[in-house]
């Protein structure tokens, strides 16, 4: 019998979005290897923030995975970063999606087994996070990444900090990491016609989960300095219960409140089709559309 092919997506955030040396040593492990492919990457001067994502057979992907943590721990200093993303190292967050041919539970032992290489071999302090997390109070990112590089050098000392694998400090100059399984997300953005940064955080503080918004929500006001505009950008963390339309919507409605006008949106590297195709038959008023009606999904059925 042939051997069953297994897929695992990896979509790592490093903190680079502005130098394109660095940008192209980061990615480098990502090219021409076998058994993996680098699908998109997209990085961002405002946020000096840098989005891959790369899928691949498991080893095939680790051994990537590693070499692209040696790169970035090579080229970003921490102690000079600075973005508009929340950020506390690096190689901010790595998460795995189980894509094909793999369940969740051989998603998050895949995530456990390469944090502990990487921790081993870079002397990086590594947090398991979303499916993957050792307690509780860790599956959401924001608790581990509160008080960012800066505040994570003494958050780390308390006993209720330490890391899941890796050193009790902070890495000097790549700061810790965050690494777990996790389902699909959406990375979508909304642009505000206003540099009011005070009015992004409000909208943001209505639209997030946390603060009684949209139950799959994360997001947070970001400055546009370069555009004159700032931003609602949020991680919609499950699409088929938080979709992206009513993400926007809701985000129209509070912006009203301000007197300011959404000016466009965008999407942080790759989407699944389900979650356009949602958005598209809610805005068209389309009535029992699924993706057989699609004609690129017929095509390469």
């Amino acid at each position: 019998m042939p051997e069953i092919k297994k897929i695992i997506e990896c979509v790592p955030n490093f903190s680079e979005g502005r130098n394109q040396t660095n940008i192209e040593k980061i990615v480098g492990p990502f090219r021409g290897q076998k058994g993996v492919k680098m699908l998109d990457y997209q990085s961002d001067e405002d946020h000096n923030r840098m989005v891959v994502t790369v899928v691949g057979e498991p080893q095939a992907l680790k051994t990537a995975v590693i070499a692209a943590i040696g790169s970035a721990i090579e080229v970003i200093d921490m102690s000079t970063h600075q973005g508009q993303h929340p950020r506390m190292g690096a190689i901010d967050v790595v998460p795995f999606i189980p894509i094909k041919n793999v369940s969740m539970k051989e998603a998050i032992a895949f995530s456990k087994e390469v944090a502990q290489e990487a921790a081993k071999k870079f002397a990086l302090p590594v947090f398991l996070y979303e499916r993957s997390a050792s307690r509780p109070e860790r599956e959401n990112l924001a608790n581990i990444r509160k008080g960012q590089f800066e505040g994570m050098a003494d958050k780390i000392k308390q006993p209720e900090w330490k890391p899941d694998f890796g050193p009790v400090k902070l890495h000097p100059t790549a700061g810790a990491t965050a690494l777990g399984a996790r389902m699909p997300l959406v990375a979508y953005n909304v642009n505000l016609d206003s540099d009011n940064i005070e009015i992004a955080n409000a909208i943001a503080k209505k639209v997030r989960h946390i603060n009684g918004g949209l139950r799959y929500c994360k997001g947070l006001g970001i400055e546009l300095k370069d555009r004159g505009l700032v931003q609602v950008s949020m991680n919609l963390t499950d699409f088929t219960q938080t979709a992206i339309y009513r993400a926007f919507e809701l985000i129209k409605v509070e912006a009203r409140r301000y007197g300011v006008n959404v000016v466009g949106s965008e999407i942080v590297g790759l989407v699944p089709m389900e979650a356009l195709m949602d958005t598209a038959a809610y805005y068209l008023g389309l009535e029992k559309f699924s993706v057989d009606q699609v004609l690129e999904s017929r095509i390469w059925e």
